[in-house]
């Protein structure tokens, strides 16, 4: 198991008048990477270099890229993806645009003020890990509602949806190694009269920390 990206953020730094703007994104194979660097370039398609890298999967098993868009050789694309290496994260992917601000880096230069705008994104990124989950539904009376919500956050997972009816019909989501846990709970809230009917199953990102 690895951390990814928990969601996309950006982060932007100024060296030597050049704007340096490192956005940063969770990307789960190799066309997601690149439709990720394709929009980056897109919405920044008046800079004067957009320096993508990628690493899809993680730990010993991982597609890696990375491109100097123009930069002179090795000094962009090359600093970026040692830093995401370095991160210990997986699939993901970087994009750092560069606004020219008129002062040249020389080769130097360059290779730290990529590592610096990688480092400085993915050290604000918050990390997740990929679970496995089910999603579920659950008919609560009212009388039972309160002390519900709060079983189902003190067992570590999440409330997606309410309907009120005559019941209340929750739509709850746990990491699978917690469900159990979870209906013994709600059997003792109930007196055996409650249990959650599993509509799904499948992984979703959970953040690092989270309950």
């Amino acid at each position: 198991m690895y951390p990814v990206p928990a969601k996309e953020i950006r982060r932007e730094i100024v060296i030597g008048g050049s704007r340096f703007i490192a956005t940063l994104a969770p990307v789960f194979s190799v066309d997601e990477a690149k439709a990720f660097i394709a929009r980056v370039k897109r919405e920044f398609d008046d800079a004067t270099h957009n320096v993508p890298a990628f690493l899809i999967g993680g730990g010993k098993s991982v597609t890696a890229h990375a491109s100097d868009d123009g930069e002179p050789s090795g000094t962009a694309g090359r600093p970026a993806l040692a830093v995401l290496r370095g991160s210990g994260l997986g699939d993901v992917a970087l994009v750092v645009t560069r606004y020219y601000g008129g002062t040249k880096l020389g080769t130097g230069g360059l290779v730290k003020a990529y590592t610096q705008a990688a480092q400085a994104v993915v050290l604000a990124v918050p990390r997740a890990q990929k679970v496995m989950a089910h999603t579920a539904l659950l008919a609560v009376p009212y009388s039972l509602l309160e002390q519900t919500r709060l079983l189902v956050k003190g067992k570590g997972g999440e409330i997606l949806d309410e309907e009120f009816a005559a019941d209340v019909m929750m739509t709850i989501r746990f990491p699978v190694e917690k469900f159990d846990d979870f209906e013994e709970g709600l059997q003792e809230l109930s007196a055996g009269k409650l249990s959650a009917e599993i509509m799904e199953t499948g992984e979703i990102l959970l953040k690092i920390g989270s309950s």
